[in-house]
Order: structure tokens, then C-alpha cells, then sequence
């Protein structure tokens, strides 16, 4: 009878699937038919500051704007998303795609676009300043920076990053290589989780250094140098994740900086804080500098803001702190730029890029398909906001990646969704959230798939994850909201589809991940991880509880993108797959891996890190 009843359940619960996948496939020409946004993401001027570039990545398009008025002057499309540009003394560089990548050389007018070389996730093309034939593009989803000859056409060199590098720069004298990147890498369960600053050698192309930002750096954004070259200063967000999510007020849970970095001394110089006492400046993005070099301005793609700093009073406040033996408090201090930074807010929504030429700052926002520009000289600093393009309906799933991403729906505006959750994805970092009791901290999880494989969070304490939304707008952001606004959040996160693995090779599976498959179902994984979701939707006791919650059941996490999920484990403490196989499973408890040869598990990790 018990054998009866398991096959009935396992007919329902692929009649069901089918049922989900089917839901999908329609939701997904649905989405097909939606309207085409611009969503602009990146902006570069002229080398003669006559025209602005603008990258719009749901538009597939790059936009020619009038410094003077923001009007849009003539566009051309490329052939995928586009996630970057840059101005070459050959024509624009245009990075696009999200897994199958490309990097193009594209002349102003769009008449001519020359493939220059494939990537994975290419973003953030920044032209060397000594050599104008060479551009450096961050590929994201690979962890590395490819150096491309432009005359050539073709990938000349690589510099290894660590994690998701986002933004690159070069020094002005062309001998160091900056890179950002976006999360922390390592177990997530020790005492200081960190981004690192990864500096290399322009000369030979090798790593130099890798810097630990202040404890909780993470999400990375921008990086850019002063004239000089002396100085450099990279946007992120820094967490204060060692505290139980009980409150906001202060920057508690989250706070939001710019790190300044002594290019010389290969050192961080200091970290600040972008937020007021009682109002956060949530998910800063882009920066740049005034050409005199006076002021830093922020954009905070979260709170709809900027930050204009005075860097001479910055760096005087900087050195004082130094003298006087209080340079460790300033990433604590929220009101260190008090005095030092104003605040502007902005009319449109998600500013994630910025140039500024004379005294204004041009800042596309991604969400309203507009411009700002911003007139830093007049008094006072004047704001007027100009569209892109027609003004579309926004569809539910537009709205909810708009309240995914945006901290005007949280209290006191100190974090998003997005902030754990960047690009939808996880941060590597364990929280102690209130939904299982205080001490127990958790990796906070991808939201792919998040609404087809319930229960959800780690203990599965939530029954499916619209219930999860609601009470992480309620218990996380510290907010009532329209329940309109959560039915927009769970189908942007429905929307969301897996990005192609850096692993395939050309689309395909090595030989050792086709021979790590075998070994999946050899040992045992399959059961509890079955294609095509790689969740049971159980929880099961594997034996990865620690401490008081040893023995406790866990949800069953699914596979999909595990190779861009790491630390693993509830609390981070397998640092890779092949900790994850061997030191954290001596028991067997999730798959039978003790008995396996050393090639063997190198096959079966290649297998996983295709899923």
C-alpha cells in the first residue's frame, strides 16, 4: 500500500509540475507581449562633450542625447541587452547579454557594429588611458577582466578577479588595474565577510593584491580615479549582518558607503557613510567626479537620490579623523559628512549611472526611462528630469522589479529587497532574521525559482513565497504596504529566469560534467535534487545543523545557478562544492560521497556547476 501511495503522489506531483512549467511557458509569452522599456543603464559622453551616449538594456538600444537639453537625437539597436559602454577613439564599445555575452565596436551613428569578442556577462568597458586600441570588460559571470585589442578583435589577455567583478579602471598612467568586486567570497559563517579590491599589474597582467574592505562591504557597484590617479573610490553597501534584524532605525541592519582608496599604498584610506541619521541612502550605485575635482557625486538607485560631497572638506575631516586617532569610527559615524555632503532627491526612479560635463550631472533612471540633469552650480542645485521615450504602462512584473528594487517602500527608506537579495540573487552573507528565534543565523537565499518550489527560506518556515514577501515587507522593511505592491513583487520574482552557465562549453556540458551526472545519481543526490528544478520541495534532516539546531529539518534547496550561490549550506560553512562533497558531508547525509574517488567528486562538481 505505502508503495501505491508513493507512486500516486510522485503522478501527482509531475502532473503538477507540468502544470507549473506549462503556467510558465505561458507566462513567459505573456511577458513576450509586454512593452519594450528602455531601462537605461550605462551613459558615457563624446570626447567632446557635444553628445551623450546612452546604453538602455531592455531596449537592446544606445541612445544619442543633447547635453544641452537631454533630448534624444538618433538611436541604434544591438543584438542583445546591453550592460555598458564606453567611448573609444574607435567608436563606442558596447558590452551586452547575460550568458551569452558579446562585446561590440559600434560607430555613433549605429551604422556599422563589428562583433569584437564573446563573453558570458560582459559589463563595464573601460578604455586604457595610454593605449586607446585596448579596452578592459568585466565578465561577471566568470570572475575575470578581458583585455580586448580593438584592431584586432580579439581577447589579448585576462586578470583574475575574485567574485562577480562589476566595474574596472585603469590609473591615468596606465601601470595599475583596479578591479570591483561585487560579493564576498569564502564561507560566510566567520567573524569578517567582506568584497574584496582586487589590484593588479597593467604591465603583466597579474594580481597584485586583493583588499579587504570594512567589515560587511558587499554589492559593489562603481569604481572611479581622481585626475591623479592618487585616489580611488568604489560605491557599496555595508551590511551590519552580525545584528539581529530587530530594528532600522541607524543604520542597524544596513548602512551605505563609499570606500576611499590610497592608490600608492595599495590600502583602503577610509570608508564613509552616504546616509543621514534617520534617512538611508539605500543601494548607492554610480559615481563620478565634477571635472575640477570639488565635488563626488553619489547616485542611490534605492533611495531615487544623490549625494553631493565637497571633497576638499572631506578630505580634511578624513585627515583630522586620522590625527586624532579616530579613523576606525568613521564607517560607523553616520553623521561624519554632516556639513560635508548634500542630499537631492530625484524625480524619477533607479539612477544606476552617471557623467557629469562642466557643473551638470547627467543620470539616466532605469525605471522611468528618463534623464536627470542635475545643474551642481546653481543655488539651489537644480534638478529638471526629461524623458527618453514614450511613456509606457508599467506591467506588474515592471512594478514589482521597481518595488524589489526600491527603499522608498522600507522604513526610513534604509534598505530594498534588492539589498539582500541583489539582482534577485543572494549577497553570501548569514543573517539573523526573527523568522526562527534570535541567534540563528542564515544565508540569505536566490529568489530564482523561489515561487515553484515551496515551502521556503531555510527552515521552511514560510509556507510558499508570496507568504515569505508579505512578511518581508512587514518584518524585514518595517512597512504596510498596498497588497498590490506584494502581488507585483511575486511576479517580477516568477519572471525571473536562470542566466546559462559559464561552465557549458558552447552551450554543452564538458566531458567530466557529462560523467559527473552519472555520479549525481550514483550517489544518491537525485533523490532529494530530481531534474528539472533539482528541489523534492521536502525538508530533510542532513545533518548541517549546528549548535541548537542540530537535528532540525531544512529545506531542500534547488540547484539551478548553483555555480553563482556559494558559500553553501545554511550558514555559508562550505566555502565551495568540493567542501560542500567532502569536509561537510563525513557522514553521508546529503549523498553518499565518502567512497568517492578524488576524480570522481571533480567530476560530479563540474556536473553541479552546469546546473
Amino acid at each position: 500500500m505505502r508503495h501505491i501511495v508513493k507512486k500516486s503522489f510522485s503522478l501527482l506531483a509531475s502532473t503538477s509540475l507540468c502544470v507549473t512549467l506549462l503556467a510558465g511557458a505561458m507566462a513567459s509569452t505573456a511577458r513576450a507581449a509586454a512593452p519594450v522599456y528602455l531601462s537605461p543603464t550605462a551613459i558615457a559622453p563624446s570626447a567632446d562633450g557635444k553628445a551623450l551616449y546612452v546604453a538602455c538594456k531592455s531596449a537592446k538600444k544606445v541612445l544619442t542625447c543633447d547635453p544641452a537639453t537631454g533630448k534624444v537625437l538618433s538611436s541604434f539597436s544591438i543584438p542583445k541587452i546591453v550592460t555598458g559602454i564606453a567611448v573609444a577613439k574607435a567608436g563606442l564599445i558596447v558590452t551586452g547579454g547575460e550568458g551569452k555575452g558579446a562585446i561590440y565596436l559600434a560607430t555613433p551613428d549605429g551604422k556599422s557594429c563589428t562583433l569584437l569578442a564573446k563573453a558570458h556577462m560582459p559589463l563595464s568597458p573601460f578604455v586604457h588611458p595610454k593605449n586607446p586600441n585596448q579596452v578592459y570588460v568585466c565578465d561577471r559571470g566568470r570572475d575575470v577582466i578581458l583585455i580586448v585589442d580593438i584592431a584586432a578583435k580579439k581577447i589579448v589577455g585576462k586578470i583574475p578577479a575574485v567574485r562577480e567583478p562589476v566595474d574596472v579602471v585603469v590609473t591615468p598612467d596606465g601601470a595599475t588595474v583596479l578591479i570591483a568586486n561585487h560579493l564576498p567570497t569564502g564561507r560566510a559563517d566567520g567573524d569578517y565577510n567582506s568584497a574584496v579590491i582586487t589590484v593588479a599589474d597593467a604591465a603583466t597582467n597579474k594580481v597584485r593584491k586583493q583588499v579587504t574592505i570594512a567589515n560587511g562591504a558587499m554589492a559593489l557597484r562603481e569604481v572611479i580615479l581622481t585626475k591623479d590617479g592618487k585616489y580611488a573610490y568604489f560605491t557599496h553597501i555595508l551590511a551590519r549582518y552580525q545584528l539581529p534584524t530587530t530594528q532600522l532605525a541607524r543604520g542597524w541592519v544596513s548602512t551605505n558607503a563609499v570606500t576611499i582608496f590610497d592608490v600608492a599604498k595599495d590600502k583602503i584610506y577610509n570608508t564613509v557613510l552616504l546616509d543621514d541619521v534617520n534617512l538611508g541612502a539605500s543601494n548607492p550605485w554610480a559615481i563620478a567626479l565634477t571635472d575640477d575635482q570639488k565635488s563626488l557625486v553619489v547616485t542611490q538607485a534605492g533611495s531615487q537620490d544623490i549625494s553631493v560631497i565637497d571633497t576638499a572638506k572631506l578630505n580634511e575631516a578624513l585627515a583630522k579623523a586620522l590625527k586624532d586617532g579616530k579613523a576606525k569610527n568613521v564607517p560607523n559615524d553616520l553623521s561624519f559628512l554632516a556639513g560635508i555632503k548634500k542630499r537631492i532627491a530625484l524625480e524619477g526612479n533607479g539612477p544606476r549611472a552617471i557623467t557629469i560635463i562642466g557643473s551638470k550631472a547627467y543620470i539616466p533612471e532605469f525605471f522611468t526611462d528618463s534623464m536627470a540633469i542635475v545643474d551642481l552650480a546653481a543655488t539651489p542645485i537644480n534638478v529638471t528630469d526629461v524623458p527618453l521615450g514614450p511613456k509606457l504602462k508599467m506591467t506588474q512584473i515592471r512594478k514589482g522589479k521597481m518595488h524589489f528594487n526600491d527603499a522608498s517602500l522600507c522604513f526610513q527608506k534604509w534598505l530594498a529587497c534588492a539589498t539582500c537579495h541583489p539582482d534577485a540573487r543572494s549577497d553570501g552573507l548569514n543573517w539573523d532574521l526573527m523568522n526562527d528565534g534570535m541567534g540563528t543565523p542564515k544565508q540569505s537565499r536566490s529568489m530564482l525559482h523561489s515561487h515553484l518550489t515551496p515551502p521556503v527560506m531555510v527552515t521552511g518556515i514560510r509556507a510558499d513565497a508570496e507568504t515569505a514577501v508579505r512578511a518581508g515587507l512587514k518584518h524585514i522593511q518595517f512597512a504596510q504596504r498596498p497588497e498590490e505592491d506584494a502581488v507585483c513583487i511575486d511576479e517580477y520574482l516568477k519572471s525571473l529566469e536562470p542566466i546559462v552557465s559559464p561552465h557549458l562549453i558552447d552551450g554543452k556540458p564538458s566531458a567530466e560534467a557529462v560523467r559527473g551526472k552519472v555520479v549525481f545519481k550514483k550517489a544518491g543526490c537525485s533523490s532529494c535534487h530530481p531534474a528539472p528544478l533539482y528541489t523534492d520541495k521536502e525538508k530533510h534532516d542532513v545533518g548541517t545543523g549546528l549548535g541548537r539546531e542540530k537535528g532540525i529539518e531544512l529545506d531542500t534547496p534547488g540547484l539551478v545557478e548553483l555555480w553563482r550561490t556559494h558559500p553553501y549550506l545554511y550558514q555559508g560553512q562550505a566555502a565551495t562544492l568540493m567542501d560542500l562533497l567532502t569536509t561537510c558531508n563525513k557522514d553521508d547525509m546529503h549523498g553518499t560521497t565518502s567512497g568517492l574517488s578524488k576524480k570522481e567528486l571533480a567530476d560530479l562538481v563540474a556536473y553541479l556547476d552546469t546546473l
